[in-house]
């Protein structure tokens, strides 16, 4: 039933199988002792055999959605048209019987298919006021599949977009994050502002648009235009690089900037954006935690923000400097990030070339070498705990980083000297 059924008929392997039956809950356990009655209420029971699992629904027909998301009222049915009317899109409303093959479908759902198309079953306000996380979900399988929105389904999406701000934060960002993740991210942002999604699911994002840039760096035009091309190229990389961190600091890159926009009559000479990183990285905070990311991932996304202009300095860092900043946890993500921003702007890539270079040809022993010293042994040269601490080990590994120090007795002996002890 749904996406499997889809996904078999245009010869894509399934992600995973679901089961839609005339038995009830009960009657699944007592064939499947080993079920899970995951959602009783609403007839699903997660069977697992030989190391599989899958998803058994009872057939059902739901009444009522008082919360936009759940059914105020389950009735349990008997046939499969029943269960089919209340499903989302025509593409994802088709069954299949396991012994024959047979497809079942009852919305015209291989129709759609054929002509490429997301129609929504039956009334489609009915449908999205039943779940306002299908507005989103029509958007990412437009994109997705390279489809077009069937024009009632289309006319009902943009007339219910404010609704998607009562989808909850952890559903709208798991959706979003696979529009940026699955291989269509430049068609699925294109629409969510065609369809006026974008407002409200990412009103920062939105302010993107018309911020002018100098041409002389971004002869592609606007901050919008820009971080279009660059989920375009994102879109390029294998889905194992298109990790959710690298594809949200994509997105969110160049948040600061329509904060941080100066014009040419302004400046004297060129449109500038002075601080946009660091105003960037207090956007970029506040959209990961309003969207609950996992503390791990918005350090990752805030520190993608935060350093992406650094690339620009590489070639006249100091080597301590540039070993430090090839150093940052997933490196790889910033590193891939400077390409798609060259890439989809002036195209000079020297810099990208230069840092990898760098870390080919510097051994990973001398871009993390083992401590010369530690705080133990500024204490027994009779230094007191404080902050000096810190600037003093800072001031050793510079010099390590630089090659000036090799040994213990040589950063002792440097200690003294720059301290005066």
């Amino acid at each position: 039933m749904g996406g499997c059924v889809r996904d078999l008929l245009l010869g894509r392997e399934p992600a995973d199988y679901d089961v839609a039956t005339d038995a009830t809950p009960l009657q699944v356990a007592e064939l499947f002792p080993g079920g899970v009655l995951v959602g009783a209420q609403f007839g699903v029971v997660i069977v697992i055999e030989h190391g599989h699992q899958v998803e058994v629904a009872t057939f059902r027909s739901d009444v009522g959605y008082s919360d936009g998301r759940h059914p105020d009222q389950v009735i349990f049915a008997k046939t499969p048209q029943e269960d089919v009317a209340r499903r989302d899109f025509t593409i994802d409303g088709m069954m299949m019987n396991p012994a024959t093959g047979e497809v079942l479908d009852f919305a015209g759902g291989q129709r759609d298919l054929r002509a490429g198309i997301i129609r929504a079953i039956g009334d489609p306000q009915q449908r999205f006021s039943e779940d306002r996380l299908r507005l989103l979900r029509a958007i990412r399988f437009a994109a997705r599949f390279g489809y077009g929105i069937e024009i009632r389904t289309l006319l009902a999406i943009q007339q219910l977009a404010p609704q998607v701000t009562t989808v909850s934060a952890e559903r709208l960002r798991d959706e979003l994050t696979k529009m940026l993740t699955e291989g269509a991210a430049h068609r699925a942002f294109a629409l969510l502002h065609e369809t006026r999604l974008l407002v409200p699911a990412l009103p920062e994002v939105a302010l993107l648009k018309g911020v002018q840039q100098p041409p002389e760096y971004h002869p592609e035009g606007d901050v919008w235009l820009h971080t279009l091309l660059m989920l375009e190229k994102l879109n390029e990389l294998p889905a194992h690089a298109r990790t959710m961190t690298l594809a949200w600091g994509v997105l969110l890159h160049d948040i600061g900037k329509p904060a941080t926009f100066r014009s040419a009559a302004e400046t004297g000479d060129r449109i500038r954006f002075d601080g946009h990183a660091e105003v960037g990285v207090r956007i970029a905070e506040e959209i990961c935690r309003r969207l609950r990311f996992s503390n791990e991932a918005t350090e990752q996304v805030m520190s993608l923000v935060a350093n992406h202009m650094r690339f620009k300095d590489v070639q006249n860092m100091r080597e301590s400097t540039l070993k430090r900043f090839v150093r940052l946890p997933g490196f790889e993500e910033h590193l891939a990030l400077h390409r798609l921003d060259c890439l989809s702007s002036h195209g000079n890539l020297e810099n990208w070339e230069y840092v990898r270079s760098f870390i080919a040809n510097t051994p990973a022993e001398e871009v993390r070498p083992a401590r010369l010293i530690t705080g133990d042994d500024l204490l027994e040269m009779g230094f007191i705990p404080g902050p000096e601490f810190k600037t003093i080990l800072q001031l050793v590994e510079d010099a390590q980083l630089e090659g000036q120090l090799k040994t213990r007795e040589e950063a002792l002996e440097y200690v003294r000297k720059v301290s005066g002890h």
